[in-house]
């Protein structure tokens, strides 16, 4: 693995290393809750801009101080999702700059107990979230439909998690737990049929099957699932509308850490095998976390240091494997650090893996057999 120079645009605003970092789908903007000053400091939203010949900040700071809680949610269009939280309600804002100040567009609020922001989705202009219920979960669209928050489906069970599978914002794949009770299983919900409800992974008939990530490109899906050894949930992977068995290899299998993919490479349409996959690796007994870099088709899990400063859990990759890390320390308010990931070789040989019970899987929606038609023709 080849680390990569950057020289990360500074400016004068002090700020200590992050809370973590959003990226849209495609990594042209971040957004981030950072902390003006000292660790006593103010919190307030700061937007990042990947897309130019380097990285640069611009803080977003309200007429108060953010609380911790707060989500931010980058758009493609350069402003800032931001959603705040009091008892039983979520107020929803758009942010952007406006020379020295921060103009702000209320949207609107969504009144209940829970609710989360969705990962950015694929095109970038909506914004979604998930509120669980008592007996069913609803998906709202908070940012692109309706002039406030729309909700757009009731999904039964209690939904958590949210990978895209595809460009439109349309297909949304969510680990459910059915109601009633019973294991967890990701179902696909089309929101332009009204949350019509679609199985997605059914690895054991008692497993409990997450879906991580996805790439559209390829459609190589990460997952995490107890049917290769009850009670331990391990890393799989798989192809979407492949009829082949989930794999879950030993080189995803450390003992003492929790391993969690974060990034896919982009662009191997036909080498779903060849993408590389960025891992964020943890110890059980704490500590700075680290990376792992693993393609499917290689079997080896390569493991480095973490970046001084890095947004934990947060990059992306180029489609020549280049992976690029949101780093802040005291002097680099706003960097990338990139490392390169090793190019794939034959498959090393591993212990053979167990063989997950039958069915090994269902057949995932075929994305091209999708009905189409509904919510958005402008979409």
């Amino acid at each position: 693995m080849t680390a990569l120079a950057t020289e990360p645009t500074t400016d004068a605003r002090p700020r200590p290393p992050h809370t973590g970092c959003v990226l849209t789908a495609d990594a042209s903007y971040a957004a981030r809750l950072a902390r003006d000053g000292a660790a006593e400091g103010s919190w307030f939203p700061e937007r990042w801009t990947l897309h130019g010949p380097e990285p640069y900040a611009v803080p977003l700071p309200g007429n108060q101080p953010e609380e911790p809680g707060t989500a931010v949610l980058p758009l493609t269009d350069g402003r800032v999702l931001i959603q705040r939280g009091t008892a039983g309600r979520h107020l929803f804002s758009l942010l952007y700059p406006t020379g020295p100040d921060t103009g702000e567009v209320p949207l609107g609020t969504v009144e209940c107990e829970t609710l989360t922001l969705l990962p950015p989705a694929p095109d970038g202009r909506y914004a979604y979230a998930l509120a669980p219920g008592a007996e069913s979960t609803a998906v709202w669209q908070v940012v692109g439909g309706a002039p406030g928050p729309e909700l757009l489906a009731e999904v039964p069970g209690h939904c958590s998690g949210g990978v895209w599978l595809d460009r439109e914002s349309r297909l949304l794949a969510l680990d459910r737990e059915p109601p009633g009770g019973g294991p967890v299983k990701a179902v696909v919900v089309d929101l332009d049929r009204g949350g019509e409800v679609s199985p997605l992974l059914q690895i054991g008939d008692d497993s409990e099957d997450r879906l991580l990530l996805a790439d559209l490109d390829s459609g190589l899906i990460l997952l995490r699932s107890d049917a290769p050894t009850p009670g331990e949930p391990r890393l799989g992977w798989g192809v979407l509308g492949s009829t082949l068995p989930i794999r879950f290899p030993e080189s995803l299998r450390l003992a003492d850490c929790e391993v969690t993919p974060f990034a896919i490479q982009p662009g191997q349409s036909l080498m779903p095998e060849n993408c590389a996959v960025a891992l964020r690796v943890a110890g059980a007994e704490g500590g700075s976390p680290w990376l792992g870099l693993w393609r499917p088709m290689e079997g080896r899990l390569h493991q480095v240091a973490a970046p001084d400063g890095w947004l934990d859990g947060s990059g992306f990759f180029s489609r020549d494997g280049v992976l690029s890390l949101p780093c802040v320390t005291e002097d680099v308010p706003c960097g990338l650090a990139a490392l390169t990931a090793p190019e794939p070789r034959a498959r090393e040989r591993e212990p053979r893996e167990p063989e997950p019970p039958e069915p090994a899987a269902t057949r995932p929606v075929p994305l091209a057999q999708a009905p189409l038609g509904g919510r958005g023709t402008d979409r």
